[in-house]
């Protein structure tokens, strides 16, 4: 970690103890992001297992890819407990048989989200849910930076003839009332504009809720990550085929 970042946690830190883990974690991300490239510090995205309880073969399903950040990678859960892993379930359990990729890395802006489309592209989706911005938020990140890179992994996605759904997230409330009034505009606008189902907050009925995010504050626990696979549930289902 940088001295400069150091100095920026520890006034986050004084200004709002309740969200300093939050901001301290991004910076450690982003330390990690710009260190070299081992299975121990930029660990590969990982492909969803097999659900508890699904005998059928997953080979030749439709894919949907889980495209994001350390909320989609599921950071901190119990392997088989991120997001992915329990919208994969739900949807094995009504009928709707989708093979779900986890190609979540922590630490990813929005940057990282188009340097990465390609790897999304590769698993020829039928449906991608994009889910970054969070750590561009945290860092200060420009929002016209932001919005441009959602723009374009939307604009391409839909180009492919891929169908999107979008994930939002939102920002403690020491980072301004006017940065974070445009930094939650970008997922409407970005919406509105493409016509596609948006999730306002990724965390929504998770975050603030007993038992259902990890001690940092930031990441969902087990039982978070099945609220957020119900939270998108609505979302996915009118755009899927049952087999």
């Amino acid at each position: 970690m940088h001295y400069s970042e150091l100095v920026t946690y520890r006034r986050l830190a004084s200004l709002c103890p309740i969200f300093a883990g939050l901001a301290l974690a991004s910076l450690l991300a982003a330390c990690r992001s710009n260190a070299p490239e081992t299975s121990a510090s930029q660990p590969a995205p990982a492909t969803v297992a097999s659900p508890t309880g699904d005998t059928a073969p997953r080979a030749g399903r439709p894919v949907i890819v889980a495209f994001g950040d350390s909320l989609t990678a599921g950071f901190g859960a119990d392997p088989g407990d991120s997001y992915p892993d329990y919208l994969e379930k739900d949807l094995n359990a009504m009928g709707y048989h989708y093979q779900v990729i986890n190609q979540g890395i922590s630490g990813n802006t929005t940057k990282d989200g188009v340097d990465r489309l390609q790897d999304a592209l590769s698993e020829k989706p039928v449906l991608v849910i994009v889910a970054f911005g969070g750590n561009d938020g945290l860092r200060g990140l420009p929002i016209a930076s932001t919005r441009e890179n959602l723009d374009l992994i939307v604009s391409n996605l839909l180009n492919a003839g891929v169908k999107v759904v979008l994930g939002g997230i939102t920002l403690p409330p020491n980072y301004g009332v006017d940065y974070i009034r445009q930094f939650n505009q970008t997922y409407a606008l970005l919406a509105a504009k493409y016509h596609v189902p948006l999730l306002p907050f990724l965390l929504k009925d998770v975050y603030g809720v007993p038992g259902s995010m990890q001690a940092d504050g930031i990441h969902a626990t087990d039982k978070g990550n099945a609220q957020v696979a119900k939270n998108l549930l609505p979302l996915i289902v009118p755009l899927l085929k049952k087999s």
